[in-house]
């Protein structure tokens, strides 16, 4: 069976720790983290299936060290690839932005060639406008964490989350195989 690569940028360890909560949920075993400060185009054409982790900054930024390697994402063939996404931002404080970093990468990812799994409703979540929102859908292009402002139910969203990953992966073992946790 083929592993699952998931590469996120963190610079205040939230993100890191998501992508850390989905590797227990999905299984070490089946899952390799990557900071993506630390990698290079090659690792990511190592895998077939991908997950990627940002954070949305300020006022719509990418988070720095997603920044620096656009570029190089930018150059990726994602043709033939499956990407789920999970982005991290404050739906109160940043509102008019919530998200857009994710919805930034998926664009260039469909522009790739890759094809985006893991689509996320948008219910239960109050803000004005995102990238990452698909127009008319009342779905995001990924899973929608916000650590600021509903931390509190960032576990049960990355244990249903990760079941339906697992399902549009088709992981062996399915959701079946998929751990639940309450952390």
């Amino acid at each position: 069976m083929s592993r699952i690569g998931l590469f996120y940028g963190s610079d205040e360890g939230n993100t890191e720790a998501v992508a850390l909560r989905i590797q227990a949920r999905l299984g070490e075993d089946r899952v390799d983290v990557h900071d993506i400060a630390d990698v290079t185009q090659l690792e990511i054409a190592d895998y077939e299936r991908l997950m990627f982790g940002i954070p949305t900054w300020d006022f719509g930024q990418i988070q720095s060290d997603w920044e620096e390697f656009w570029e190089d994402v930018e150059e990726i063939d994602f043709s033939g690839k499956t990407v789920a996404l999970f982005g991290l931002g404050d739906q109160f404080g940043y509102g008019d932005y919530f998200l857009d970093a994710m919805g930034m990468l998926h664009d260039v990812i469909v522009a790739r060639g890759g094809a985006i799994v893991g689509h996320w409703s948008t219910e239960g979540y109050e803000f004005e406008a995102s990238k990452a929102e698909i127009p008319g859908e009342g779905k995001f292009v990924g899973l929608a964490i916000d650590e600021d402002q509903q931390e509190e139910m960032t576990a049960g969203r990355l244990n249903r989350w990760c079941r339906q990953i697992a399902e549009e992966f088709g992981l062996e073992g399915g959701a079946d195989g998929v751990g639940q946790l309450d952390d």
